[in-house]
């Protein structure tokens, strides 16, 4: 399994308040981001894999609203989880 829950907790550490906070913003994108990754790198293997490929535009789509949302709310957030996730836009 690629992600475990030490390695959730290691991402709610860094880019949440501490560990116990999965529910900011930052923190679920910066967990989105990560699963993102794994997909991106499984479809490259994998080009007939429909089902995950649906799965990868889902959670892009939802990484999006989150950070429209943050985008909205706080913009020096946004600017900063971009420039530490090194998200494109």
């Amino acid at each position: 399994m690629y992600l475990t829950s030490e390695k959730k907790a290691e991402i709610f550490a860094q880019y949440g308040k501490d560990a116990k906070n999965t529910g900011s913003a930052e923190s679920q994108i910066a967990l989105f981001t990560y699963r993102i990754q794994h997909l991106t790198e499984h479809l490259k293997n994998n080009q007939k894999d429909f089902g995950t490929e649906r799965a990868l535009t889902r959670l892009v789509g939802k990484r999006r609203r989150l950070l429209d949302y943050l985008k909205e709310q706080d913009i020096e957030r946004y600017r900063a989880i971009i420039k530490e996730l090194g998200i494109r836009k």
